[in-house]
């Protein structure tokens, strides 16, 4: 059982207060920063690291070994470039597979390249013939593996590389089905579909029963198919166009009616001189695009299809009156119409002649498969047709 003290009348309740201030003040306290010699000693530890990356037992990148000249690193490059061509060309091939381990796709293929290189330069007297020879076909073998391994990793951002590439290799070892396929393949993807197949054809002579190359050929000869399909299509649309504009010409000189092309028709969609409602038949009806030109206000309007056998008033109807017009002058009764002679004098249009009377005859041209009409009003006719007589005077 706990005991209980009883406190004398003369206790000094700040004895005990004084006494947990002394307890608080013998804590300790933080010190001050390290001293100069151990703040030292990490910067000299950042040093040693530095310094230690420098050589290349603890590089984990050649941009480690800095500005400065590096011998070690300098007579491991050298290294690189010892012994025969299948021993040079195994030392790039370790370092590409290394690359593209890490999908360094770019630094693998540059390896892979200087070991193809090495493989084609001239053998060193002291190098074993029989020996080397046989390394040198084990290296080309594994090198043109990796290297068209690497190709295919690529060959979704240059295919057009990807085909020399292949190309390349194939001059190398013409038996490698590997590059026979990646290059089927990249041309596939670029649609050249008729040097895809060539590829395809060539990699079946190395191996008939391969289900890769089986497989992409069937691919080539649907989109073949496909395309040829398409390509027929577009044809026969090209020969439909051509014979409806020889129809059109036909219409148009039946009608003696004048055509001329600047080399810059204005932009106009779909609108075109045409035959309506079919344009293969003779019997059809010409249309023509019309600009309204309204020259004393510098506004225009435009008509996309008007009939041979219209007339102004049958599209007065939902031209006018104008919504720009606020002093009324442009309404049926008010305006005349005018068009311009191939010759540059002016024929007044009738509201109630057809298209087809104010056309023949080849007094006036269609320029660029468009009509061109003047709306001025009456009251103002002979002010805008004497601007005209002096504007051509000049």
């Amino acid at each position: 059982m706990a005991r209980i003290q009883e406190l004398p009348d003369n206790y000094n309740e700040s004895l005990v207060y004084d006494a947990k201030a002394n307890s608080e003040a013998a804590l300790p306290t933080p010190g001050p920063s390290l001293p100069p010699q151990m703040a030292e000693q990490k910067q000299s530890v950042d040093h040693l690291v530095k310094d230690l990356k420098r050589s290349p037992f603890f590089m984990t990148s050649l941009d480690d070994a800095g500005d400065e000249e590096n011998p070690e690193l300098d007579a491991i490059r050298a290294l690189i470039y010892e012994g025969t061509r299948a021993e040079i060309a195994s030392n790039f091939r370790e370092q590409g597979n290394e690359d593209a381990r890490l999908k360094r796709w770019k630094e693998a293929k540059e390896f892979y390249t200087k070991g193809l290189a090495a493989l084609k330069g001239e053998r060193k007297d002291e190098d074993p013939s029989g020996e080397d020879e046989n390394r040198k076909e084990a290296a080309i073998k594994e090198l043109l593996l990796k290297f068209v391994r690497v190709l295919d990793a690529m060959r979704a951002e240059n295919y057009r590389s990807c085909t020399l590439d292949c190309l390349a290799a194939l001059s190398i070892n013409a038996q490698s089905i590997k590059a026979h396929y990646r290059m089927a393949s990249a041309f596939f993807a670029l649609g050249k579909l008729s040097e895809a197949a060539s590829a395809c054809k060539a990699g079946l002579t190395v191996d008939q029963s391969n289900a890769q190359f089986t497989s992409l050929s069937q691919r080539i000869q649907t989109r073949q198919a496909a395309q040829d399909e398409e390509d027929k299509k577009k044809q026969e649309e090209r020969d439909r166009t051509k014979k409806e504009a020889g129809m059109v010409n036909i219409a148009l000189k039946a009608r003696q009616i004048a055509i001329r092309n600047t080399g810059q028709p204005p932009e106009m969609e779909d609108a075109a001189v045409k035959l309506v409602p079919d344009p293969l038949s003779p019997e059809s009806t010409l249309v023509f695009p019309i600009v309204i030109l309204y020259p004393l206000h510098l506004q225009t309007d435009f008509i996309k299809s008007f009939g041979e056998a219209e007339t102004l008033q049958d599209h007065f109807d939902y031209l006018l009156p104008l919504p720009w017009d606020n002093l009324n002058e442009y309404t049926v009764k008010r305006v005349d119409a005018y068009i311009e002679t191939a010759k540059g004098g002016l024929i007044k249009w009738g509201k109630k002649v057809e298209l087809l009377k104010v056309l023949s005859g080849s007094m006036v041209e269609v320029v660029d498969g468009l009509v061109k009409v003047n709306i001025v009003p009456k009251s103002r006719a002979s002010e805008w047709i004497e601007s005209l007589k002096k504007r051509s005077s000049k």
